[in-house]
């Protein structure tokens, strides 16, 4: 699995457990970020356990482990619409509760969990959009796997570009790059810009947002020569 630089062969039959998305994340933080998890980059037990005293109940042991694991690790959960660290994790007053554990970088959008669920141990996941709050992913689990794709697709370095897509285009994105198997999931900003769905291939990893004509796709490469393919195959205004 290491030796693998494909994101869609590493997910290939989807996230089923939680050790799956532990696995995935192990792998991805080695293979694509060129760093593997390390103990230092979870969040401590005395971290977890004073978050949880300070909101009077048990975090769900998939928010739990994840913060345990890679918790710390800013390029991979604090790029873009970050993880809220423990000591911020709180409940936001929708739904009868919604334990909030992520939010949008201007504060425009959360993630979270309903209160009415936080005691399964992968509880669904919500997210506030324009809407209000609505499904996000059945599973927490799986909604690590995409913040982790999510935020390390927007890193600081300059191995990300974005453009829009036109419809011409979709069959050489479907030529070069497979469906990564995760669920569809909503774009928070806009039923226009929903779904959202992944497509990779090696060295490649593409997020696109919506199914109307023109929806925008964004891209990483693990190395400059990847990006640069990416732009070739899927010529457009890029941003970059």
């Amino acid at each position: 699995m290491l030796d693998d630089p494909d994101v869609s062969v590493v997910l290939r039959g989807g996230v089923q457990t939680r050790s799956q998305a532990w696995n995935f994340v192990r792998w991805f933080a080695d293979a694509w970020m060129g760093c593997p998890l390390r103990s230092e980059h979870g969040c401590t037990e005395g971290e977890l356990a004073a978050a949880e005293a300070d909101l009077g109940f048990e975090l769900p042991a998939a928010l739990r482990e994840g913060l345990r694991l890679f918790g710390r690790r800013d390029d991979l959960t604090r790029q873009q619409d970050p993880l809220v660290r423990p000591t911020g994790l709180y409940v936001h007053d929708a739904l009868n509760g919604v334990l909030v554990f992520r939010r949008e970088n201007q504060d425009c959008a959360y993630w979270g969990i309903r209160l009415d669920e936080i005691e399964q141990e992968d509880p669904p996941v919500m997210v506030e959009s324009r809407e209000g709050w609505i499904p996000f992913l059945d599973r927490m689990s799986l909604a690590w796997v995409e913040l982790v794709l999510s935020e390390s697709l927007f890193g600081t370095d300059s191995l990300y570009d974005a453009c829009e897509l036109p419809n011409a285009l979709l069959p050489s994105l479907h030529a070069r790059h497979a469906r990564v198997d995760l669920p569809d999931h909503p774009m928070w900003a806009s039923k226009d810009d929903s779904p959202v769905r992944w497509y990779a291939a090696p060295g490649r990893l593409i997020c696109r947002d919506g199914i109307e004509d023109r929806s925008w796709i964004h891209a990483r490469g693990r190395t400059p020569a990847d990006l640069e393919a990416i732009r070739a195959e899927l010529p457009g205004s890029w941003v970059y």
